[in-house]
């Protein structure tokens, strides 16, 4: 009996180790954020043929699997064309951003925004020049890891500004390309 009591008891304690915790193979941190900055390169929709650059700074925040919410901010103000002595348009707009899986290493992402758009614009009317109108954007675009957490992105988005100058929409769109540094990072164990 006390042998067949010593052979339980070593069968249970050589299936200890089976129990052991193993470090696993990769550890995502931090926070789902990443913010970037970008030059833009947009048609302006005044007039044909008109396009001016200037600067966007987004922010994007992963709520879950892909899923999440955005702001961004535009300023397209410079390379004015001749016959626009007086024109900038600027952008401030919030949303959601859905992000799916890595595609042979590009993450591909759609996103919808609404905000407010500002615009200076050449008038006869020396008391008007300058305009504010609420707006939505639509777009979408890629983004390559470069260097651990920093990625670049290329984006396109295509704006609707309604009631400009009445009954109007005011529709730019643009391209931009930047960087952005995600504060989640992932860390492999060897």
């Amino acid at each position: 009996m006390r042998s067949k009591l010593v052979l339980a008891a070593l069968i249970v304690l050589s299936t200890l180790p089976v129990f052991a915790q193993v470090a696993p193979a990769a550890k995502i941190s931090g926070i789902p954020l990443g913010v970037g900055v970008g030059i833009s390169d947009y048609g302006l929709d005044y007039g044909q043929g008109r396009r001016m650059i200037g600067i966007s700074a987004w922010a994007d925040y992963t709520v879950w699997h892909g899923l999440g919410i955005a702001a961004e901010g535009t300023s397209i103000f410079a390379a004015k064309p001749s016959s626009l002595t007086r024109m900038k348009q600027d952008t401030i707009k919030g949303g959601l951003i859905y992000k799916p899986h890595e595609i042979y290493h590009l993450h591909p992402y759609v996103k919808g925004l609404v905000g407010l758009g500002s615009i200076d614009f050449p008038s006869h009317n020396p008391l008007y020049t300058h305009d504010t109108y609420s707006m939505f954007a639509a777009g979408g675009g890629l983004e390559y890891r470069v260097w651990n957490t920093i990625y670049v992105r290329g984006d396109y988005e295509y704006q609707f500004w309604s009631n400009f100058h009445g009954k109007h929409t005011l529709e730019p769109s643009g391209v931009t390309i930047g960087a952005t540094y995600y504060l989640r990072g992932i860390h492999r164990h060897y």
